[in-house]
């Protein structure tokens, strides 16, 4: 998706800053699923929760700057979206069990 991005410094500013939003997702999801207790869990799964958001932010910044067709967006954005919704729906979860 960033490889149809038109290229220029400002857009490689969000570009990075996306991929790097988007992979902590993955990293922190895994550390999560490592965690030492249900703390150390809520801890990462609440990391995994805001870096979701922010490649979610990062993905609608773009959409409003009409960076991207928003019909090759549309998909992204409503994954994002879920996404964001499954991982606080999990932190608020694992908190009430606490």
């Amino acid at each position: 998706m960033v490889e149809r991005l038109p290229k220029s410094r400002g857009v490689e500013v969000i570009i990075y800053q996306l991929i790097k939003a988007s992979t902590s997702v993955a990293a922190n999801y895994r550390a999560a699923c490592r965690a030492k207790s249900r703390a150390d869990f809520i801890n990462k799964l609440k990391i995994v929760e805001e870096e979701s958001d922010e490649s979610l932010f990062w993905l609608e910044f773009i959409a409003e700057l009409n960076l991207m067709d928003n019909k090759l967006l549309e998909n992204l954005l409503k994954e994002a979206n879920e996404l964001v919704a499954i991982f606080t729906a999990a932190v608020k979860t694992s908190k009430n069990k606490s």
